[in-house]
C-alpha cells in the first residue's frame, strides 16, 4: 500500500473518515430525536396549561372553562356521593351492596 502524504495508508484514511461520518450521523440523529421529543413534550405541556386555565373564545371556537371553574360546584357533587355511601330508603349504592351481600351469604349457606 502506498502511504498518503500524512503517512496513513489510503484504506485506513477511508476507514477513519467513514467512522467519523458514522459517528457524526449518529450524533445528528440523536440530537434530532431529542429535539423532536422536547417539542412534543412542550406541546403537551402547553395543552395541559390550556386545559387547566381554560381558553378564551375565538372565531369558530367556543370558550372552554378551566379546571377550577369546572370544579366550582364540587360541594354539591360530593354531597350526592356522600348520600350514596349511607343506607337510606333502599335507593342508595350502600343499600344495593347490602342486598347483594345478604343474597351471597344465603347462596353460600345453601351450597354447603
Amino acid at each position: 500500500m502506498t502511504p498518503s502524504p500524512t503517512g496513513i495508508p489510503a484504506v485506513d484514511a477511508v476507514l477513519v473518515w467513514g467512522g467519523a461520518a458514522t459517528v457524526l450521523g449518529g450524533a445528528a440523529t440523536m440530537a434530532w430525536r431529542s429535539i423532536a421529543g422536547a417539542r412534543r413534550l412542550a406541546g403537551r405541556l402547553d395543552e395541559f396549561i390550556d386545559d387547566w386555565s381554560g381558553t378564551e373564545p375565538r372565531p369558530g371556537v367556543p370558550a372552554r372553562p378551566g379546571v377550577m371553574e369546572r370544579l366550582g360546584g364540587i360541594e354539591q357533587r360530593l354531597a350526592s356521593v356522600e348520600h350514596e355511601l349511607h343506607p337510606n330508603s333502599g335507593a342508595s349504592l350502600r343499600d344495593a351492596v347490602n342486598r347483594v351481600d345478604v343474597r351471597t351469604a344465603r347462596l353460600c349457606e345453601e351450597t354447603e
